[in-house]
């Protein structure tokens, strides 16, 4: 369907008239008679008739009116959307889970600079408080959490997936071949963890608490890609989200151990602050991260639900207060 047709044919209806709406147009009459007929006879139906030299809406016609400038608003802010994304230019300010920042630089960087040449960033690698602080003072634009299901109505939530988490070890490790295991068979082994406090360290030692449990690790060190090489080498097992060792266990480097009876609700969150403006270059960063740090949605609807839905980009979700 052509648009310049539907737009004859809005303008038409809107001023009664042909050569008025090829004066606004800038079309001659004939033109815009055209449009209409190739219209009618694309949906096989009579749009207008004439009654006293004036121009009336059949019944279909007032029904395909409304369509017509529905399609016709779309695709403006279409086209809106998609100039605003190609003049995005500035600095957007990033804070995020320092296995989220590996993630990001590591893989993504450059496909990154290639789509948004003149968007420059600022990434700070934090434990979730600190990037609630950088966030409320307006240090950051946008946080990426990985932390327990966060909702406040100050922040709106633009994305968020449950996050599977899991122990593992080099394959030669003993602990490998064994199924069912308990987490007291884990607590007196070599563990090598993020610094105590930063997020799912923090959920972990939690949950062992309750159970009156304690891991005391030989390694406490910052940076995911570093706790997954000393683990290859067999230096100590550890405990990481799983997109984090996808890539070693395909390759046969990690070995995930099957402890069962261990489960930690772990969330990773994109939100900015309710009064935050939101810049072309801030839209499209925060489009960029759920483009390529979330799951599509068909595979979220497929997922296990969590403690509330999954808001959606389109483009800026509002506070859950305030369901988009």
């Amino acid at each position: 369907m052509d648009l310049k047709n539907l737009i004859s044919f809005i303008q038409v209806a809107e001023l009664s008239s042909f050569t008025r709406a090829a004066r606004v147009l800038g079309y001659s009459q004939s033109t815009v008679s055209s449009h209409i007929r190739q219209l009618e006879t694309e949906l096989g139906s009579q749009l207008f008739e004439r009654i006293n030299h004036t121009v009336v809406l059949t019944q279909r016609g007032r029904e395909i009116l409304y369509y017509a400038q529905q399609i016709t608003l779309l695709t403006k802010e279409m086209e809106d959307s998609i100039r605003e994304e190609k003049s995005a230019r500035g600095h957007v300010r990033l804070a995020m889970a320092d296995s989220l920042c590996d993630s990001l630089l590591r893989d993504r960087f450059l496909e990154f600079r290639r789509q948004y040449p003149d968007i420059t960033l600022k990434i700070t690698a934090a434990g979730t408080e600190e990037m609630f602080r950088l966030l409320n003072h307006n240090e950051a634009d946008a946080i990426l959490t990985l932390d327990n299901h966060i909702y406040n109505a100050e922040y709106v939530i633009v994305r968020e997936e449950k996050v599977e988490m899991h122990f593992v070890a080099n394959p030669e490790c003993p602990l490998c071949g064994r199924r069912g295991l308990t987490i007291r068979d884990l607590v007196n082994e070599p563990f090598i963890l993020t610094e105590k406090g930063m997020s799912y360290r923090r959920l972990m030692d939690e949950e062992l608490a309750a159970r009156s449990l304690e891991i005391r690790p030989i390694l406490e060190i910052g940076g995911t890609g570093r706790i997954c090489s000393l683990v290859k080498q067999g230096a100590g097992i550890s405990f990481l989200p799983d997109y984090v060792t996808a890539q070693d266990e395909r390759e046969g480097g990690l070995c995930r151990l099957d402890v069962r009876g261990f489960e930690i609700d772990i969330w990773k969150q994109l939100l900015y602050h309710r009064n935050k403006w939101i810049s072309p270059q801030l839209k499209s960063v925060l489009s960029y991260c759920v483009g390529r740090e979330f799951l599509p949605e068909e595979a979220l609807d497929a997922a296990p639900s969590g403690p509330s839905a999954s808001a959606v980009y389109s483009p800026i979700s509002r506070p859950r207060s305030n369901r988009i």
